[in-house]
């Protein structure tokens, strides 16, 4: 008898989602998210819930991301299993974020991609000293989305841009710094936390603060290189950042660059174009709808499978990206990829 990927009861007055796929650190699945979707429709109205928590089971992370072989498999065809997985997690992405009762996630561990996607429109995201976020898409061709076009670009200054482009892997002390993370709380803590909650589910952001860590954690490390990020990422091509980066002429710049040319040139350039554009939008359902309509071209591009290739399937770590450099990414191809799609294709809500 196998055990169900998404355990969802409800405890005290709490709607608890536990994520019950360890050994893939929880990697999302369609049925994973729909089974979360309904379990949040199931409470919305229900007067007994009065907050919601997500957990996971085990320690090695919180969620590393989507079923990306999955995905790469579907964008080899016509790319309709992959579709209908945006589908699924953008609407849950898309229910959270607008959810009526507070949510509390307890991103303890990896937390990745789509990992980003059910924690970031969470009310109170709740970091440790083993929590790991980055948002790693542009190493396998993607860019990225579960809502990456609203939350990135909405962090401090460029920290989002860099991160987007880069892949950048943040620990807590700087996750809580630029509100990706909301409190930190110690993992020794973290079972403590949760029983509190339990007793108290309608003032879950009250525990959380009585909960916190004062002198936890130690000073964000990104804090001396803040100033750098915001004037050198600050640009709308990626030619610029590059030229940019290469002026600079520090170390810290060099290696920036360094990382950045490791990188699907197609992607960050797509990436760049999604984050400028999801920062000049109004609502989160609209981002939703670029990024769904993106993602169902990205996921059959060369870059993508190649991508997925290198890092998940083979493991050499050695992409062949097409084009091999920024030159080669026409406007023509990024106006073809964000293209809205014909109304009867697009991503919507939640009835």
């Amino acid at each position: 008898m196998t055990e169900p990927e998404i355990i969802a009861r409800v405890e005290n007055g709490v709607g608890r989602i536990s994520l019950n796929r360890p050994k893939a650190i929880h990697a999302l699945n369609r049925a994973m998210c729909e089974a979360m979707t309904e379990a949040l429709l199931a409470w919305r109205e229900d007067a007994a819930v009065q907050s919601v928590l997500i957990d996971h089971a085990g320690e090695r992370g919180f969620c590393a991301g989507g079923d990306i072989r999955m995905i790469a498999e579907s964008g080899a065809g016509d790319a309709s299993e992959a579709r209908a997985f945006f589908l699924a997690e953008y609407r849950l992405n898309h229910l959270m974020f607008d959810y009526p009762k507070p949510i509390t996630a307890i991103v303890d561990g990896i937390v990745m991609g789509g990992g980003v996607g059910i924690s970031e429109p969470a009310a109170i995201r709740i970091a440790t000293e083993r929590t790991t976020y980055a948002m790693p898409e542009t190493g396998i061709g993607l860019f990225p989305d579960v809502g990456g076009g609203w939350f990135l670009p909405r962090l401090p200054g460029q920290t989002g841009v860099w991160l987007a482009l880069t892949g950048a892997r943040l620990k807590a002390a700087d996750t809580v710094e630029l509100g990706i993370h909301t409190h930190f709380v110690p993992a020794i803590d973290i079972d403590g936390f949760k029983a509190a909650l339990l007793a108290n589910p309608q003032n879950p952001l009250e525990e959380a603060n009585r909960w916190v860590c004062p002198t936890e954690p130690e000073e964000a490390p990104l804090n001396p290189h803040r100033e750098a990020i915001d004037r050198l990422f600050a640009f709308d091509t990626v030619e610029e950042i590059f030229s940019a980066l290469d002026a600079e002429g520090t170390d810290w710049a060099s290696a920036q660059l360094a990382i950045l040319k490791t990188k699907s040139p197609q992607s960050l350039k797509v990436t760049l174009r999604q984050l400028r554009a999801g920062a000049a939008l109004t609502s989160f359902a609209d981002n939703m709808a670029m990024e769904y309509a993106l993602g169902g071209r990205v996921v059959r591009t060369h870059d993508f499978q190649e991508g997925v290739r290198a890092v998940i399937v083979d493991k050499d770590n050695a992409p062949k990206w097409s084009p091999a450099d920024l030159s080669g990414v026409t406007e023509a191809t990024l106006d073809a990829l964000f293209a809205p799609l014909p109304d009867n294709e697009k991503w919507t809500p939640l009835p």
